[in-house]
Formats: C-alpha cells, sequence, structure tokens
C-alpha cells in the first residue's frame, strides 16, 4: 500500500489580491455622461475627490495615479472640448474608467511546480520552487499566478508569504513577425479551425516585407480594408484569422524589482478572452546545456481551446506564442523536459480519451502522434490524462496521470516510459496514487485531484494538486513506493 503524506499545506484564493483592470461601457453614451459630470465639479471638488480615491485605493496597488493617467488618455478622444485639463481632474477622470479585479476571488487550482531559477542562500539539501496556478475571478475569467516556497533536506515544504500586490503590466505584440513563418502558422490555423477562419487575402501577403511588424500588418490591412468597402463583412472576415495570430504571440516583461508572487499573467490575446488555463511548466535543458522555462496551457476565447505555449528563463520576461499542426488540438498537451534522440517530445490527448506520444523537430509545429495509454481500469473508464510534464529518474520517465472514473470523480496516478523510447510502456499503476478524501471532495468541481505537474527531490516525489477546483495543496509520496505499485 502507498503510503501518501498530504502536507495539509493549503493554498486558497485570497480576496484582497486585486489588479486594476479598465472599466468599460457599451456605447458613446455612457462615457459622454460620466465625463460631463465630472468636468463640472470645481476644481475643490475635484481635488477632493482625487484625495479621497487615493487615499482608499492607492495603498492597495503600485503606480495607481499612473494607470489613472493612462485611463484619461484612453477616454480623451470622448471629452468635447480642448481647454486644458488639470492634473488633478486628469486622475479623477480616470479613476472613474477602472475598476479592481479580484482575481483569484473564485478559485485557486490546477497547480504546476518547477525547481525556481534561484537557488542561491539556501541550507545544504534545500531547494527553492516555483508553483503556477490558475486563478478564477469575477465572470470566470482564468489567469495565471505564481507562489514560492522551499523544500528542505527532510522533503519538508514551506510556502512563502504572498506580496499584497499584485501587477500584470500590458503585454506588447512580437516586435517583428517573419512573413514565411507567419503564413505557415496561419495555414495551419485556418486548416484546423474548423470553417472559424478563412485565407488570408493574397493582396495582403504581398504587401508585407518579408519581416514585419504590427504596426506594418495593421497599415497593410487598413490599405486593403479601404480597397474593399464595397463588402466589409467579406473582407473583416479574411482578416480575422490574420489579426488573431498576430496578436496571440506577444510578450510580457515585469520589474525586475517586484516580488515572483506579484507577477500575473492575465488574458491578453483575442484566442485567451475567456481565460488562461491549466498551465504545465516544465524546465526545460536543451543540447547546448542552456535551461529555460516552457509552459503549455489552454487559451479559451468562449468557443475554442487552442493549445498555446509560453517560455522564460526568469520568470520576469515571458514570450507567448500560438502551436500549430494537424495534432495541436484538445488539451493538456506537457513537453518533455529535454530532446529524445533529437527530437522535441510531447505527451498529449487529442481524443479526450486516450494519452499519445508526439515528436517534432520544431517546438511550434505537430504533425504526427502515437497511442500511448487508453483507459483500462475501472477509475480510469472514462478518460486519461497527463498530470504535467515526464519526470526523468534512473529507471525512466515517470508521468503523473489523471484518470477520470464513475461520477466523474478524478483521480490521480502514473506511469513509467523508456528513457531512449518513450512509445515503450514499462508500467503504470493499476490503482489510483490519489483520490479525492472527504475534506478535498467538496468544491466548484465536486470529487476532483488534479495536477499540472510536481518535481523529485531525492528519491520523493512532490506534487501540488487542486482540490475539487477551489485550492490547492501538496502531497508527497516515496519514488520507490510508486514504482513498486506498478503493474
Amino acid at each position: 500500500m502507498l503510503e501518501i503524506n498530504r502536507t495539509g499545506i493549503l493554498i486558497k484564493p485570497n480576496n484582497a489580491r486585486v489588479l486594476f483592470r479598465p472599466f468599460q461601457f457599451v456605447g458613446e453614451g455612457r462615457y459622454l455622461k460620466i465625463i460631463a459630470r465630472v468636468l463640472s465639479l470645481t476644481e475643490e471638488e475635484a481635488d477632493e475627490q482625487a484625495k479621497s480615491i487615493l487615499a482608499e485605493f492607492e495603498g492597495r496597488h503600485y503606480q495607481l495615479s499612473r494607470y489613472f493617467l493612462k485611463r484619461f488618455e484612453d477616454i480623451k478622444p470622448y471629452i468635447f472640448t480642448d481647454a486644458e485639463i488639470s492634473m488633478t481632474r486628469r486622475i479623477v477622470l480616470g479613476s472613474y474608467f477602472t475598476m479592481e479585479y479580484a482575481l483569484e476571488s473564485a478559485a485557486l487550482f490546477n497547480p504546476s511546480m518547477v525547481w525556481h531559477p534561484d537557488q542561491n542562500d539556501l541550507p545544504e539539501g534545500s531547494r527553492r520552487f516555483v508553483v503556477s496556478l490558475r486563478a478564477v475571478g469575477e465572470g470566470h475569467l482564468s489567469s495565471l499566478s505564481f507562489h514560492t516556497g522551499i523544500v528542505d533536506n527532510k522533503n519538508q515544504i514551506t510556502l512563502d508569504e504572498d506580496s499584497p500586490f499584485v501587477t500584470a503590466p500590458d503585454p506588447v505584440p512580437h516586435t517583428t513577425y517573419e512573413k514565411k513563418l507567419f503564413v505557415r502558422k496561419l495555414q495551419e490555423l485556418v486548416q484546423t479551425s474548423d470553417g472559424q477562419f478563412s485565407n488570408a487575402p493574397p493582396e495582403l501577403l504581398i504587401l508585407l516585407p518579408d519581416t514585419f511588424t504590427l504596426t506594418e500588418l495593421q497599415q497593410a490591412v487598413e490599405t486593403l480594408r479601404r480597397a474593399n468597402r464595397n463588402k466589409p463583412a467579406e473582407f473583416d472576415l479574411s482578416v480575422k484569422g490574420v489579426m488573431m495570430l498576430a496578436l496571440a504571440n506577444y510578450e510580457i516583461e515585469y520589474p525586475a524589482n517586484t516580488n515572483l508572487t506579484e507577477r500575473i499573467i492575465f488574458p491578453y490575446s483575442p484566442t485567451e478572452q475567456n481565460g488562461i488555463e491549466d498551465a504545465r511548466f516544465v524546465r526545460f535543458t536543451d543540447d547546448d546545456g542552456s535551461v529555460r522555462y516552457y509552459a503549455t496551457y489552454t487559451a479559451y476565447d468562449g468557443r475554442v481551446a487552442l493549445p498555446q505555449i509560453l517560455e522564460t528563463e526568469d520568470f520576469t520576461h515571458f514570450r507567448v506564442s500560438t502551436l500549430n499542426g494537424p495534432e495541436v488540438r484538445n488539451k493538456g498537451m506537457a513537453l518533455f523536459p529535454r530532446k529524445i534522440n533529437g527530437l522535441f517530445a510531447m505527451i498529449s490527448r487529442q481524443d479526450n480519451e486516450n494519452i499519445y506520444l508526439m515528436y517534432s523537430d520544431s517546438l511550434h509545429f505537430w504533425y504526427t502522434k502515437q497511442i500511448l495509454l487508453k483507459p483500462t481500469y475501472p477509475w480510469e473508464f472514462v478518460q486519461l490524462g497527463n498530470c504535467g510534464s515526464p519526470i526523468e529518474i534512473d529507471e525512466g520517465w515517470l508521468v503523473l496521470s489523471h484518470g477520470v472514473g464513475a461520477m466523474r470523480k478524478y483521480s490521480i496516478g502514473a506511469f513509467l516510459l523508456d528513457k531512449n523510447d518513450p512509445g515503450k510502456v514499462l508500467g503504470r499503476t493499476r490503482e489510483p496514487i490519489l483520490s479525492p478524501n472527504a475534506q478535498e471532495r467538496e468544491g466548484y468541481v465536486p470529487n476532483v485531484v488534479y495536477s499540472c505537474g510536481g518535481v523529485i527531490h531525492g528519491r520523493e516525489l512532490i506534487v501540488p494538486y487542486a482540490m475539487s477546483d477551489y485550492a490547492s495543496s501538496f502531497f508527497t509520496v516515496s519514488v520507490d513506493d510508486v514504482l513498486e505499485a506498478m503493474n
């Protein structure tokens, strides 16, 4: 019998962690009325309002006044006068078009754990880690948040205290796009979109240089829009995929002096407008020994779930890109932590049921797959999936899995793959490693335990896991015991 140690550590939603976002309205009339009311204040009244607003909210955020001024610039086109507006009144105007958003007020779940890039100043035998979590707030909008902590030489876990502040800087599109690669990605997007997108107008591609910026793309689109003004709906459909693809490839950079727990990756691109879901982080070592972190995740626009990938070296600068190819489908893609026989390798599940293995010579394009595991035992009869990237041990590749059984109950298991040929399954657990107990089965989605990736410290498997899509915790188990439980 496996000895599972539930640590009792709880990472739960914190309503006090709020970020500022635009407060937007439908229709020009609302903007005009609010602006007129603020402009009707005397300068003394505006000054009092500014002092009151900043006294109430400035202690909860970094650089709030600066953001109010940015929002003022956003709504400036609605102001019906060229008269000079004081800095105080600009701050007040900006505040009326800003709102607080409690990004994790509903849930904090589906964690993924990797070793922190900074392992300095630690006691011997201890390691620092990063845990990413899916944070869900108002409107069931999912973003990505981070927690940090330390595992000591006895495998005891200590979480760092979270910063009360959170920040989500404005992403920027990729500086440049290579036309050849962009067109290849666009063709794949059209082929796999089930008719949602159509091919780009050939004349648009002719207008673009071999390397182009988003501004150049927008200018080319606007030039053709004027030429197609007699059929605007048809033209907008033809460029929909082009603009979505461009905006889905972007970068984020946080101030270096911010705490990692303050950094939030918030939905930005059209593919993410309903959320960023279930990031599976992996510490990837390339053939030349360089290390970077990748995370495959699901971008959801309210209709289509699209796998995407982000990468970072330091958790300060992130680069987000689309994944392409006919096998980039469904959820739960998990990258191996190094190349296998010169190829990138990925665990996937394209059919909502089985686990597959994929290889590619390009990180961003995936064309083929092979079946790896099918539901076999009662606890996984409904479907199988991975719970994070494979972990390399002496015996092979250890992969955490999830299985769905009767009453949609989710449990966590494991299987072992051959180190040189991951297509060979060396063993799998007949029974789950972890199933929801009485304290874990109640929540937003009952009867679920789920993880997006754990680590090994010594010969101990350390796994963060979500409890019924509400909060998260950790369990530990001996790697040797897990291997012994396999058949």
